[in-house]
């Protein structure tokens, strides 16, 4: 059972949401310029608002305290559609290649050896290797660091060539890749 205090904020928060909610979706509508995003940076504000009420009713503008929680959210979600976009255009960047007679069985056995590794390793060993990227531009596409980049792509050619039992596994992940493998869906 709540307090007198826990049910008059509950109420104060409640008008609250009621008479800005409209507003906040409306200022991360123009922030973002996606309406979809709107509603859901909005209800997001509003709940972060509401983990720290106690700070917001004392504020002088808990109005403004509330604007500044949307954008800061929508500042976040904008970084993130960047980074997402040019993650994209990394991919895409790389020219497409056709291979005649494709080596079927290789590149089987390495998609499957790939699928055994865990996602960041397999990543890791799949841009490098696979699409040619520098170590700065796989730590990019995948948001860690390069240094993140270096022990991954290490440690997931160590297993690629324990689980293909060669030691040319560089060589056949190109090969494989080059022949049809699944470079994000398209050749190399």
């Amino acid at each position: 059972m709540g307090t007198d205090v826990d049910d008059a904020a509950s109420v104060e928060f409640h008008a609250f949401f009621e008479r800005h909610y409209a507003e906040l979706a409306r200022l991360a509508h123009l922030l973002t310029g996606e309406a979809d995003a709107a509603d859901d940076l909005a209800a997001d504000a509003l709940l972060a608002l509401w983990h720290r009420w106690d700070r917001v009713r004392a504020a002088e503008h808990p109005v403004a305290y509330a604007r500044g929680v949307v954008a800061n959210l929508a500042r976040t979600r904008i970084r993130g559609a960047v980074r997402e976009r040019r993650r994209i255009a990394l991919f895409w960047s790389q020219r497409e290649e056709k291979t005649e007679n494709p080596d079927v069985a290789g590149v089987v056995d390495v998609q499957a050896a790939l699928r055994r590794l865990p996602f960041r390793k397999r990543a890791c060993v799949v841009l490098r290797h696979a699409f040619d990227l520098s170590e700065k531009d796989t730590a990019l596409a995948l948001g860690v660091s390069v240094g993140t980049v270096k022990s991954q792509t290490s440690k997931g050619m160590a297993e690629l060539q324990r689980l293909l039992g060669t030691r040319g596994a560089p060589q056949q992940l190109h090969a494989a890749m080059a022949r049809g493998g699944e470079a994000g869906g398209r050749d190399r």
